[in-house]
Order: structure tokens, then C-alpha cells, then sequence
């Protein structure tokens, strides 16, 4: 059944899908969403573990595989607002040796663009969503425009850290959090109540639910919920492609024309996408020619660290991201061999005693009595905080596809993965610093995760060369005219700060390149 035509399709309505649905219904073109999780609304948004998980990956099976397997479930997004709306709000800006690290450092691979190129993009975002922050603090944060908003308020735990990182030589700075201090934009301030990590129903964080998914329904844009693309029309000639194909909940079959196709799913779906496209123009997968859908798959390696701290912390309270930051060892060869790349610390995130992330499981080598005597003191005096280490590009770590099929009618996509040794190093240096940094905050006997993974960055990065990229970098699929790609899939290197901030930044550069150039692009 085919429907009506439209200017533009999105697949995916996370953070670039929606912003990228208000600019441009704003611009005056017919927009609709396609999603194929639940129509969520900030009423569905509940402040308990269980219920946030709600808000994670709940579509067919993804494999995570290779010799360090990335949490491909956690770190994905399921029904309006995407990965976004269970997203933290912790928003640095790369930093401008992030944009050439293969020219300045010979490692890795160069964006099409530089720092410049985007600031302006940052500046315009973070006027529009609003972050919380003191730009002047952060010793390391490349030229902007200052924060709209004063610092969020700090608990006891940030000020143990804090002293911490003070007595250990090291710098920090009250973090940029798209999370409002006072109210703003007509939403009010942070609650410091601690659940982020399942949403926000009072829209003090800037999720899509909250912002652009308003003012994209009121110039015109249409989300649809519940409803899976399984792939894209190649058009009759190989240079541009008429819609895409999707099917509702009973399995029916339709396909929704559209003048401009823009994939905003996530870093596994929009190359298992593409992969799943394939066509007379392309056997091997949509925008596939040169062999690149799929390579390049990203994450941070991070470790979780924790002590128990002299005097009460209040840990359940404040926000799920971080209190404060510090970037001293953002350096990329400021490191022991082989050690290389940039890492963060996120400090003093709010942390609830139980579920995944919590205290508790934190110390599984505690049960019984020594974990309830554990428990009694760690509610009350834990401080916490997350260090999180760029991993290289490597066209090995990549999305492939399965030979078994989704209820979707389509082949199960793979994540494969592996850190280097230089990573590993990285991430070895990172917890040696942190178990200096809690030990000068006067935690006797800190502790810590094994490697974990946060993020996903890569599968359809952006490029100058169709043979070693898929688009450009405007996020349009080199030698298709009207098919654009958006979201952290487009990085060419993860960097060493979470992603969000920058998707929103290149998803609005994307965004008035379309609405400037339409002409050009439009079927």
C-alpha cells in the first residue's frame, strides 16, 4: 500500500531524527517520522530502574560479538526520542584536535571538517536546548559562546571528589549538562532527584520528547510509532532513491514515497538498514559500493570507580551524568606507550543502591551479611565517578548482517568488536589515575568494573573519499543525490567525550545544507 508522497522521510526519531523534523517542517517541507518503537510521551516516563529499561533496545536480537563485545542493548534507544530520551545530558564539545587526528597525530582518521566548521552549530544549539554550565571554568574547552545557564547545584559527593582531584594535581570544572539549572524555554529546573537514566517527565532534560518533537508536530511533521523500515526504494536510476518500505504491527506491507530520505536511526540499524537495501544498482547493500556500510563501529572503553568517602555524600542524589568533569588527560600522546587517545572523567553522578548500575552490584564479590554491611555505609558515603577512553576506528569493528531473519522480514544485524592494545593500555592508565584521585578524597580502599563500554559512534562515517567513507560531510551517501544519513554513525573517530552534543551540532549544519540546497537533493 503506497501512501501519499512526502518532501521528506525520516527513519529513527531520536535526537538527530527530531531535530532534523523540526528544522525542516519549520523550512516548509511535508515531514514524517517513521519509528519503530512505542509512541512514547513524558507521561510514560517513570523514576525506577525497572521501568527505564523500558526505554533501551527492545526490537529484534542484535548480536554483540568479537573479543570485547559492546553493550549494543544499553546503549540503544527504543520508541520516540531514541537513545536520547534515556540519555544523561552530559554535552562537552569535541575538542579541536578531535576533527585531525590522523594529520596531527597519524593515528586514526580526519573529519571531512574541522572544530571551526561546527562551532557555530554548537553555539546555536546549546542557545536553543539550553545547557547548564560555566564555560570559563573549563581550562580545556575550545572557543564558544557561554553557557545560557549558571552550574546545576552540586551535592556532598562532588565536593569529596572534587578534593580528590585537587589533592591529585588535576583540574575540574562543573560539567555541561543539557539540563536546566533555572527554568528555561519554557521548561522548569532541574528536581536533583537522580533518575535521568529513565527519563525526564518534567522535561528539565533536554530530551527529544521535551523539544524538538513539539515544535516539529506544531509547523506540520508527522510521528509515527510502531512502524519498522525494512528498507530502501532504489529509484530507476542508481543516483537516487523514492522512499522506503515498512510494515506495521499485523505485518502489512507500505511504502512512503519521499523527494528526500533521511536515515536517523542508530549505529547499528542505519547500516543493517542500508545492508538489508539491496537492490540491482547495489548487491552488496545501499550505498555499499566501495565495501565501508557497516566499518568503523565505535565505543568508549570506561570503568565505573567507587570509595567509600569520611563524611556522608547523599549519592542517590543530584544528576544521573555528572557533577563535574575533568579533561587533564584529554592529551591524545600525553600518555605511556603504548597507550593513545583522550579520556574524560565524569564525577559525582547520582548512583541508586540496586539494577545494574548500582552500588550493589558493584561488589559482587560481597553477599550476606559483609553486603548488608557493605550496603549500610555505601548509601550513605560512596562517591562515584566514570572514566570514559576514546577507542580508535578500525574498519574491523563493524555492523554485519546474519543469515537469520527478524519478525521485521529482515537479516539480524552483528556487532563485532575488539579493543586494541592501545586502548587497553589507555584504560589501564585511566583507573590508575582514578584510584589516585580516591585516595587523595580519603577513600582508603577504592574499587572498580572491569572494562565497560559507553556509546556507540561509526558504521556510515562521514568522508572526502566515497572509497574509504559513506557520506559526505553533510551526512549526504556519496553518489545518491537524496539519501542522508544522520546521528554519531557519521563520526570518523568517537573522540573522547559522549556524543550527543555533537549529533545535534552536524544534524543542524545537515539540516540548512537540505533546506539551502533543495534543488539539488529533491527526487
Amino acid at each position: 500500500m503506497t501512501q501519499p508522497m512526502v518532501d521528506v522521510v525520516i527513519v529513527g526519531a531520536g535526537a538527530a531524527g527530531s531535530l532534523l523534523a523540526a528544522k525542516l517542517a519549520a523550512g516548509g517541507k511535508s515531514v514524517r517520522v517513521l519509528e519503530a518503537g512505542p509512541a512514547w510521551s513524558s507521561d510514560d516516563l517513570v523514576s525506577s530502574q525497572i521501568w527505564g529499561r523500558r526505554l533501551r533496545w527492545g526490537g529484534p536480537f542484535v548480536a554483540s560479538t568479537g573479543a570485547n563485545p559492546i553493550a549494543v542493548t544499553f546503549n540503544g534507544g527504543w520508541g520516540l526520542g531514541g537513545s536520547a530520551l534515556h540519555h544523561y545530558g552530559t554535552w562537552p564539545r569535541l575538542h579541536v584536535e578531535d576533527f585531525k587526528t590522523r594529520s596531527q597525530y597519524g593515528r586514526g582518521l580526519d573529519w571531512p571538517i574541522s572544530y571551526d566548521d561546527l562551532r557555530p552549530y554548537y553555539d546555536a544549539i546549546q542557545s536553543e536546548v539550553g545547557l547548564s554550565g560555566d564555560a570559563s571554568a573549563e581550562i580545556w574547552r575550545p572557543p564558544g559562546a557561554p553557557y545560557p545557564m549558571p552550574p546545576l547545584q552540586r551535592t556532598a559527593q562532588a565536593d569529596a571528589l572534587e578534593r580528590g582531584f585537587r589533592n591529585a594535581g588535576l583540574h575540574t570544572a562543573p560539567a555541561p549538562m543539557a539540563i536546566n539549572s533555572v527554568d528555561y524555554g519554557g521548561r522548569p529546573a532541574c528536581l536533583y532527584d537522580g533518575w535521568c537514566d529513565a527519563g525526564c517527565p518534567i522535561s528539565a532534560l533536554a530530551n527529544p520528547l521535551a523539544l524538538y518533537q513539539p515544535q516539529a508536530i506544531a509547523k506540520g511533521a508527522r510521528f509515527d510509532a510502531n512502524l519498522p523500515v525494512r528498507r530502501v526504494i532504489v529509484g530507476k536510476s542508481s543516483d537516487h532513491v523514492s522512499g522506503v518500505d515498512y510494515i506495521d504491527s499485523a505485518g502489512n506491507r507500505f511504502t512512503q514515497p519521499a523527494r528526500v530520505v533521511i536515515l536517523a536511526a542508530s549505529v547499528v540499524q542505519n547500516p543493517a538498514l542500508l545492508l538489508n537495501s539491496v537492490s540491482h544498482h547495489f548487491p552488496q547493500g545501499l550505498a555499499n559500493r566501495h565495501d565501508q556500510v557497516g566499518r568503523y563501529v565505535m565505543s568508549h572503553i570506561s570503568v565505573l570507580m567507587l570509595g567509600l568517602m569520611p563524611e556522608e555524600t547523599e549519592p542517590h542524589l543530584g544528576i544521573t551524568g555528572a557533577q563535574l568533569i575533568c579533561h587533564d588527560g584529554y592529551a591524545k600522546d600525553g600518555h605511556v606507550a603504548p597507550a593513545f587517545g583522550s579520556f574524560q572523567w565524569l564525577i559525582a553522578a547520582s548512583i541508586k543502591p540496586n539494577d545494574i548500575a548500582g552500588i550493589a552490584c558493584s561488589r559482587p564479590d560481597l553477599f550476606g551479611r559483609e553486603l548488608d554491611e557493605f550496603m549500610r555505609s555505601a548509601v550513605r558515603h560512596v562517591g562515584n565517578m566514570f572514566g570514559m577512553a576514546e577507542q580508535l576506528p578500525d574498519p574491523a569493528n563493524r555492523v554485519t548482517l546474519s543469515r537469520s531473519m527478524t519478525a521485521w522480514g529482515t537479516r539480524a544485524p552483528i556487532v563485532t568488536n575488539r579493543f586494541s592494545a592501545d586502548e587497553t593500555a589507555l584504560w589501564s592508565q585511566m583507573r590508575d589515575q582514578g584510584i589516585e584521585v580516591l585516595k587523595a578524597a580519603g577513600a582508603p580502599q577504592p574499587w572498580h568494573s572491569p572494562p565497560l563500554t559507553a556509546h556507540l559512534a561509526g558504521g556510515t562515517i562521514m568522508g572526502e573519499d566515497a572509497s574509504q567513507s559513506v557520506t559526505n560531510s553533510y551526512g549526504q551517501a556519496h553518489g545518491i543525490r537524496n539519501l542522508f544519513l544522520a546521528g554519531p554513525g557519521l563520526f570518523p573517530t568517537i573522540a573522547g567525550v559522549n556524543p550527543t552534543f555533537t549529533v545535534h551540532a552536524l544534524a543542524l549544519r545537515s539540516a540548512e545544507q537540505i533546506l539551502n540546497k533543495w534543488s539539488d537533493f529533491a527526487a
